[in-house]
């Protein structure tokens, strides 16, 4: 009688610990979250399957020579994935409502302040500089720049971060409107802002990508590699050029590279590294980024109602968040709840498309402070 079969059982079984059964669990959840809910489904069922596949005892799936192992090295260790990510979003993304209003650069800028007070709160809590950064950079609201920015400062986290920018920023529908809300009055959320479109010339478009990737590789040349990809995808878009490249770009590169890349981030989330305390702070904290997000938004809109003589709705400034367009329709949808012919969708998502922007800046902005201070 052949026992091999047995014995490889018996051993896989004794391999198998708790904290393995946990994660398998885990992914599971994340399974279902992506499928019953649609909840960020093109990432958290790639992620969630990958968690399964990582916890399976003897595989050597995550090995050096294992399917996980080989997709780790190859895009995220070398960044290249999110980096394929984001010329996608950028062929993706129309910044000619940001254009159209300049100024609503200032609430994608505010928008951003979740991430320098999360990094702040991580180091008060212990982590260390590279993983508060890391951890701080999940309030980019931005799934390619979070993993971008932790792939670089804390790998050992990317697990955990990845699958809490994007968990979140699912939830943004269900997290933003309570903030609005509460920071807001109701005659704040009443203002009405007639949009008069001021149209953007195409040589403008064309220079528009040309001259942020000079300007800010200049300023900032570690954020280049994430600049240059996002402003190359949306010069394709904006050149008329390159159509068959520009809907590659959007689609089959970008659909690859998201498999791939939830694949990999799903393979580093072993249970017996992945359940601890630290996890579970990430959560909270990352939650809190969020918020913190939404808050520094919100307040900069209220200051612009003010030096507008009331006549500018802070609840644009909600949209000056990376979450593009989702956060621009949330603040439309929130403005007619309380007048039904108010239509602030074209400037939040001016503030939109200037959060995608910023959220990008952000974090070439945080891997040039920490590595300039470690």
């Amino acid at each position: 009688m052949d026992f091999s079969n047995l014995n490889i059982l018996l051993a896989a079984l004794t391999s198998l610990s708790w904290q393995m059964v946990v994660m398998m669990v885990v992914g599971g959840v994340l399974i279902y979250l992506a499928i019953a809910k649609d909840y960020e489904p093109v990432l958290l069922l790639p992620i969630g399957f990958g968690v399964i596949l990582a916890n399976l005892p003897l595989t050597g799936i995550t090995g050096e020579n294992g399917l996980l192992g080989i997709l780790y090295q190859a895009g995220i260790k070398t960044e290249l994935f999110p980096l394929l990510i984001f010329i996608g979003i950028g062929a993706m993304t129309d910044f000619g409502p940001l254009l159209e209003m300049p100024k609503m650069a200032l609430l994608g800028a505010a928008g951003q302040l979740g991430i320098f007070l999360t990094l702040i709160l991580a180091l008060l809590l212990g982590f260390n500089l590279n993983e508060s950064a890391s951890i701080g950079i999940i309030g980019a609201i931005d799934g390619p720049t979070s993993i971008y920015v932790s792939s670089k400062l804390a790998p050992h986290l990317l697990g955990a971060i990845a699958v809490t920018a994007y968990s979140y920023m699912s939830l943004v529908p269900i997290i933003q409107p309570p903030v609005m809300r509460f920071m807001t009055t109701d005659a704040e959320r009443k203002v009405r802002m007639p949009y008069t479109q001021r149209p953007v010339s195409r040589p403008v478009r064309i220079l528009f990508p040309i001259v942020v990737t000079i300007v800010v590789s200049l300023l900032a040349p570690v954020a280049s590699p994430l600049i240059a990809t996002l402003m190359f995808g949306n010069l394709m878009r904006e050149s008329g050029a390159v159509e068959r490249l520009s809907k590659a770009a959007q689609n089959e590169i970008t659909n690859i590279a998201t498999i791939f890349l939830g694949l990999s981030i799903g393979g580093t989330m072993f249970g017996n590294d992945f359940i601890k305390i630290d996890t579970l702070l990430i959560l909270a904290v990352g939650l809190l980024a969020f918020v913190l997000d939404t808050v520094g938004g919100v307040l900069f809109g209220k200051v612009m109602y003010w030096l507008s003589g009331k006549k500018f709705n802070p609840l644009i400034g909600a949209a000056g968040i990376s979450a593009f367009p989702m956060s621009a329709r949330i603040v439309q949808r929130l403005g007619q709840e309380y007048d039904f012919e108010n239509f602030l969708l074209m400037h939040a998502m001016g503030a939109n498309a200037a959060g995608q922007l910023s959220s990008v800046i952000a974090g070439g902005v945080v891997l040039a402070l920490v590595g300039g201070l470690i």
